[in-house]
């Protein structure tokens, strides 16, 4: 079974809270879900990254998701892999850090907010 990873802000988290259309669509997938963030923790208090659904695992800006030790770091501390993950994301450094990586990743234009083309990858990735 794949984990799948969620972007945290500008994707899962705007600032009129968790993205509840998101929620729903990730909600239909069994696989387990951690969201993703660089906030630190007084970061994730003022974005309202508290009282999430899913994990939440950070390395608060030390180093972000565009250094590949980020993901290596959170693989070690879930027992993950390139392999049995997919990840979503709107920030386009983080996306070419993680296809780097193996990483079946989908860059999710935050702006334009297309459920249907997320459900449609984490469909097709799964």
């Amino acid at each position: 079974m794949k984990t799948i990873l969620v972007d945290a802000w500008n994707t899962f988290i705007t600032e009129h809270g968790v993205d509840t259309e998101i929620k729903k669509m990730l909600d239909e997938f069994r696989e387990p879900k951690i969201i993703v963030t660089n906030a630190n923790s007084e970061e994730q208090q003022n974005l309202g990254m508290v009282n999430l659904p899913y994990p939440l695992f950070s390395m608060s800006h030390n180093p972000n998701k565009p250094n590949p030790e980020y993901f290596k770091a959170l693989f070690k501390e879930y027992d993950l892999n390139a392999e049995n993950v997919i990840y979503f994301e709107h920030h386009r450094d983080a996306v070419k850090t993680a296809q780097s990586l193996g990483i079946t990743t989908y860059h999710f234009n935050h702006e334009e907010r297309n459920i249907v083309l997320l459900k449609a990858f984490i469909t097709a990735a799964l």
